[in-house]
């Protein structure tokens, strides 16, 4: 029988590395100095440059002042705020809707399934500035903007989407809800599809409504999928950029400035490097602490 390395702890025997064992540290080692060189080295390189006042041709070393800028902002606050209301109504909506579309798609044959699942994924294969020119004609102010033609049938004058502070953060999150879920909609559907089946059966017997059965079977068996989603969605939508960018630029009045869009204006606008490495560091700091308290509270009866 071929011997293979191992540590043995109760003997104290070195460990050696066989043939087989090389080959398999040669395959990881491309991801991991891709790991390295754009992960590692750039968080690095980041936090101390946070401490700097950038210039190309030699840093000064400013110390914390890039953080007391930041935390003396009324622009860094209320980016929080709007990243903070987004999230509050994209994440969860998107859940509900990803979920319950999952469930009107299960009972369907698997060839159905996937025509469903390729329809639902295509808005994420396409550009995500395609799509954004596409929604900036749907809120065009004017009257041939789509939005504003469907409410005229109705009686209701133009109104300016984007232009305005009223309605802009809105515009952002219907975007968001209906600009697609696949990925979404798929991991649902998987979990979903691992829900044994003689569950239902033994909840047919025993007289449960649909609705019941949805909430006393699937949803605590989907709870860890359910988890992953709000962990990774919350994630996404603090570092949402690309939509504000795009759609109002952060305006009007700042109403639409997420954290995201903030840091790369420092950053690419005014050349701050160093106050923009800070916010980017402090943004990273709060997502975990967002993430730790999800894992705390729902996490607790959640097997992996």
């Amino acid at each position: 029988m071929k011997k293979t390395a191992s540590l043995n702890y109760s003997t104290g025997k070195k460990w050696r590395l066989t043939g087989e064992d090389m080959w398999g540290y040669a395959f990881i080692a491309v991801a991991m100095i891709v790991f390295c060189v754009f992960t590692v080295y750039p968080v690095i390189s980041a936090f101390f440059t946070s401490f700097e006042k950038y210039k190309p041709l030699g840093s000064t070393f400013v110390g914390l002042e890039n953080y007391k800028t930041t935390f003396s902002s009324s622009l860094f606050y209320k980016s929080i705020w709007n990243t903070l209301v987004y999230t509050v109504f994209t994440v969860p909506l998107s859940l509900c809707i990803s979920f319950i579309v999952a469930i009107l798609i299960l009972p369907f044959k698997k060839k159905v399934q996937s025509l469903f699942k390729s329809m639902y994924y295509l808005p994420a294969v396409a550009s995500g500035v395609a799509l954004s020119v596409v929604w900036l004609w749907i809120y065009d102010p004017l009257p041939t903007g789509l939005l504003n033609s469907l409410l005229a049938n109705f009686g209701i004058s133009n109104v300016n989407w984007l232009g305005s502070s009223d309605t802009a953060m809105f515009s952002l999150i219907l975007m968001a809800l209906l600009a697609g879920h696949g990925t979404q909609i798929i991991i649902y559907l998987a979990a979903l599809l691992g829900v044994p089946s003689s569950l239902f059966e033994a909840a047919d017997l025993d007289g449960a409504t649909f609705l019941q059965k949805v909430w006393f079977i699937v949803l605590p068996l989907v709870k860890p999928t359910t988890l992953f989603l709000l962990v990774t969605g919350v994630i996404g939508s603090f570092q949402v950029f690309m939509n504000a960018y795009m759609m109002t630029g952060g305006g009007p009045d700042n109403a639409t400035t997420m954290v995201g869009l903030m840091i790369f204006n420092n950053a690419f606008k005014y050349s701050d490097y160093g106050l923009a490495c800070a916010q980017a560091l402090i943004l990273a700091v709060v997502i975990a602490a967002i993430s730790l308290l999800q894992f705390k509270l729902m996490g607790e009866d959640v097997e992996y």
